[in-house]
């Protein structure tokens, strides 16, 4: 989904930053950020150590005033997120190849602070 305003398209953008940064530290390698298809976006797609490839749906909020951000991926959310995972795995020519679909939840307060909830295996 497209954001509604540039103000809300950069918050997006800082949080997923915020993931990758974090993906990247505990020694997870990214391989496509944003990967559009016209079925939708994944935002980030990583592989473990191990080889395991992780598809990361990150939700970003300024607060909870609205609900917890990952309380927006339900169950439509999620199949389409699988679908689009297929579609990457038969892209890349990696069908077959285990994977996992994690959620990132974001929080970046007005006073900069930002806060993670990280689950992994939401399907």
């Amino acid at each position: 989904m497209v954001a509604l305003t540039p103000k809300a398209s950069k918050l997006g953008e800082n949080g997923e930053q915020f993931v990758a940064d974090y993906l990247t530290k505990i020694g997870y390698q990214i391989m496509s950020r944003n990967w559009r298809v016209r079925e939708g976006e994944l935002d980030i797609v990583a592989r473990d150590q191990n080889g395991l490839i992780i598809f990361v749906e990150v939700k970003t909020r300024t607060s909870i005033a609205f609900g917890d951000p990952l309380e927006s991926i339900d169950r439509k959310k999620l199949f389409r997120i699988q679908k689009l995972a297929l579609a990457w795995l038969a892209t890349n020519l990696r069908l077959g190849n285990p994977y996992r679909i994690d959620s990132a939840g974001v929080i970046i307060s007005r006073s900069g602070e930002i806060t993670l909830d990280y689950r992994k295996g939401i399907s």
